[in-house]
């Protein structure tokens, strides 16, 4: 046979294949049926052969479909490597961001199984302390697929469109996994994503939250970290969002910010920054340079909100922790 004739008969193959439906309801079967890993190889290389024909929205109903099916039974690695490759169609196809797909997305991200992490032992501590090292493990596991997922989906809203930052809702999204069902909190990762999101109420909510369950002196540093991501943004209406969102639930709680020299910093920066007043703002650094030392971004976040601010130009733009901290 030529290689012409074999080249003809390879795309017709490719456009001879047929809807994906029986092929969904067949595979869907097959995890019912517990073939879990059959499965997962039977989505893969279906798909890619969808793909290779440039039948883009027959792979992606293929991998929607197997993502969802998975992680209903609880399969987070199968469900979370679908997800991925849900989003690496997109980019493949070069779909642009549009809000049908963000919906897809967001209901693969709300079939990520959620189970808390025991937080102590009981009586017998061999037997709770094997459990509680099981369910770790497993969390970890979690957090893990379901952050390279919604990481992979931010990154291709970003090129495809939806925003420089890519989609905030995504954004929101995955601040909220990081911080519930991390059994590590990372504050500095989880307030990284809520100030590139669009929602500082929900943001206020998990710092209260956190307030309640933190070791002494982690609340007044979180709670400066947020505002001051959001200023380094140039983002001064979310950054006085969110204290004063902060103040009105914490006063529904009958409680308040803790009264350190490091709140009292973030309430004179806020109006400081309403006006042209670089020599307060210099002033106020100096002054409470003691408090902002305690954690090694909040100068280079400063440094970036004197730029932002006062045009006051920074040697090493988006470098060091701050480049670190807002990468996707």
């Amino acid at each position: 046979m030529s290689r012409s004739l074999s080249m003809r008969g390879s795309m017709r193959s490719r456009r001879d294949l047929p809807p994906p439906e029986k092929t969904i309801e067949r595979l869907e079967a097959m995890v019912d049926g517990g073939n879990f890993y059959e499965a997962q190889q039977m989505y893969k290389s279906t798909s890619a052969r969808y793909i290779a024909a440039q039948k883009y929205s027959e792979a992606l109903d293929i991998l929607e479909s197997g993502a969802l099916v998975q992680l209903k039974h609880g399969q987070v690695t199968c469900g979370g490597e679908l997800a991925v490759l849900f989003v690496d169609t997109l980019v493949t196809g070069e779909l642009p961001y549009n809000e049908e797909t963000f919906g897809r997305i967001r209901k693969m991200y709300e079939a990520f199984p959620k189970m808390s992490v025991p937080h102590f032992l009981g009586d017998d501590y061999d037997d709770e302390g094997h459990q509680l090292s099981e369910a770790i493990s497993a969390a970890k596991a979690r957090a893990e697929s379901c952050s390279s997922f919604l990481r992979a989906a931010i990154r291709w809203s970003a090129e495809f469109e939806a925003s420089r930052n890519g989609c905030p809702e995504m954004h929101v999204m995955l601040a909220e996994y990081i911080y519930s069902e991390s059994p590590e909190t990372d504050m500095t990762r989880v307030s990284s994503h809520f100030v590139r999101g669009n929602d500082p109420k929900k943001f206020a909510s998990m710092l209260v939250n956190f307030m309640g369950k933190c070791y002494p002196g982690e609340d007044d540093t979180a709670i400066a970290r947020g505002v001051l991501m959001y200023l380094s943004q140039g983002n001064l209406r979310d950054a006085n969002l969110l204290m004063d969102e902060m103040e009105e639930q914490l006063k529904s709680a009958n409680s308040e910010f803790p009264k350190t020299d490091l709140i009292q910093f973030i309430k004179y920066l806020l109006p400081t920054l309403e006006r042209d007043a670089y020599p307060l703002f210099r002033m106020l650094r100096q002054k409470y340079k003691t408090s902002t030392d305690r954690d090694p971004v909040f100068q280079e976040l400063l440094d970036e909100i004197a730029a932002k601010f006062y045009n006051i130009q920074r040697q090493n733009p988006l470098e060091g922790l701050f480049g670190e901290m807002f990468k996707i």
